[in-house]
């Protein structure tokens, strides 16, 4: 249990949450300064192909983060470790985040792109399905209280949910 023991693991990430907050904020805005402004504009798609910078990685950031909650939550029932769910737990707001961004980045591009906001294509809709499973997981732990009940049913949730991975990617 060594590593997994929750007093070391609050004990690490307090003791570099400055230094980790100040070096993302800097990677972040030196990330975006370059995407958004400095990028040259593509031939066919002009300034609107920036847009993709932030969108891509963001969808695959939130595919990514997913397939950690399912991984996890199966490791949970396997090994009956309820440490692995509250780092499960902990990633699943920064995911639903990723999500939101990668809709409404794609959204935007798309307005341009294909004259339309939304198009009801495959990959767009099931990257709202993945949205929805991220919000069902995380109105999970807000709704119910019994904890042996929340740990089962968000492990669920987000195995079922990682049906539709492999769908996002190849659609």
């Amino acid at each position: 249990m060594g590593l997994f023991n929750q007093s070391k693991i609050f004990l690490l990430t307090n003791k570099y949450q400055k230094f980790i907050l100040i070096f993302f904020l800097l990677v972040l805005s030196v990330g975006l300064l370059e995407a958004l402004f400095l990028s040259p504009q593509d031939y066919l798609q002009g300034d609107s192909v920036r847009i993709m910078y932030v969108h891509v990685p963001s969808a695959w950031i939130s595919l990514g983060i997913f397939s950690l909650i399912a991984f996890l939550s199966i490791l949970v029932f396997i090994f009956k470790n309820r440490n692995l769910i509250i780092i499960a737990k902990s990633f699943a707001p920064s995911g639903f985040v990723f999500t939101l961004i990668a809709l409404v980045t794609g959204s935007i591009w798309g307005k341009p792109t294909w004259g339309t906001w939304w198009a009801w294509d495959a990959r767009i809709t099931t990257m709202l399905i993945l949205g929805l499973f991220y919000l069902m997981y995380l109105l999970a732990w807000r709704i119910f209280e019994d904890r042996n009940s929340v740990v089962k049913i968000t492990s669920l949730i987000s195995i079922i949910g990682a049906i539709n991975i492999p769908i996002i990617k190849f659609s």
